[in-house]
């Protein structure tokens, strides 16, 4: 079955009540938001659907909301923002484990993810009781940098807990690796990932919840085949491609082999998120 395609959201809002909407690749590029997404987020949210922003940042929610708001998103555009860091650090208030030092990796000095949980930082992989990985700073280090860091405790089979699956991400020069690249590292290096976000079930079941309508009047929206697309699949939930973001310079071809490979193909493609 080929995407249906499709020129604007609009098109969309007689045959679903709530949308998971991406953010990096859908509203955002790596150099700020995408002209007309703005407009086309509060244009959803104007005929009365419930708009969930779905994204895979290890930042909090309230950390990425004020965020969009700042570059010129309406905070009243959208009902919730779900992201996987967000999930994660609930899972962590929640348990009474024995692990109190955590090696936190971030991105610019972001520290939202642990903050009020209790945990000591540290900075090496002898001390550290649990890895939380939530960023990547691929555009400023190589990935021999994190290597060195992790190597000592994937010898000691320090969890993990990955907060962004995304193996690429999104900068101001183009693409560099993402999270999701650092935790098959670790992987590679023997140790244990709990991955957290898309396309994964945690994120979806919380998102349904929030929705709360039906599966089949739920659409996801995104740019990526392996997270965005694969995940609504799994969920049960209809789904749009939007070829911009890390799909940007992929040819027909490329997508179908994605498609393929991930085993999943989105209802509908659209070129930009535009109502």
């Amino acid at each position: 079955m080929k995407p249906e395609p499709i020129f604007g959201m609009a098109a969309l809002t007689a045959r679903y009540d709530a949308f998971l909407v991406d953010q990096f690749g859908v509203l955002l590029s790596g150099r700020g938001p995408y002209p007309g997404a703005a407009e086309a987020l509060s244009a959803l949210k104007a005929v009365g659907k419930t708009v969930i922003i779905l994204s895979n940042s290890g930042k909090r929610a309230s950390e990425n909301s004020r965020r969009l708001a700042q570059l010129g998103f309406d905070p009243a555009s959208w009902d919730v923002f779900l992201t996987s860091g967000e999930v994660a650090w609930r899972m962590l208030a929640k348990e009474d484990g024995t692990a109190k030092t955590c090696m936190l990796i971030s991105r610019d000095g972001d520290t939202s993810a642990i903050d009020g949980l209790g945990l000591t930082r540290t900075d090496s992989g002898e001390d550290a009781e649990v890895i939380l990985l939530t960023a990547s700073e691929g555009d400023l280090y190589p990935l021999s940098h994190y290597e060195a860091l992790l190597t000592p405790a994937a010898r000691r089979n320090v969890p993990c807990l990955c907060t962004n699956p995304d193996k690429v991400m999104l900068t101001r020069d183009g693409t560099s690796f993402g999270a999701g690249r650092i935790a098959e590292l670790y992987q590679e290096l023997g140790g244990t990932v709990r991955w957290i976000g898309k396309p994964y079930p945690d994120m979806y079941s919380i998102a349904r919840e929030l929705a709360g309508v039906p599966d089949g009047r739920i659409c996801c929206v995104g740019d990526s085949i392996e997270h965005d697309i694969a995940g609504a699949t799994e969920a049960g939930f209809a789904s749009v491609l939007v070829t911009t973001g890390i799909l940007a310079q992929a040819t027909e071809t490329e997508r179908q082999r994605l498609f393929s490979e991930h085993g999943c193909t989105p209802d509908y493609i659209l070129p930009k998120f535009l109502w």
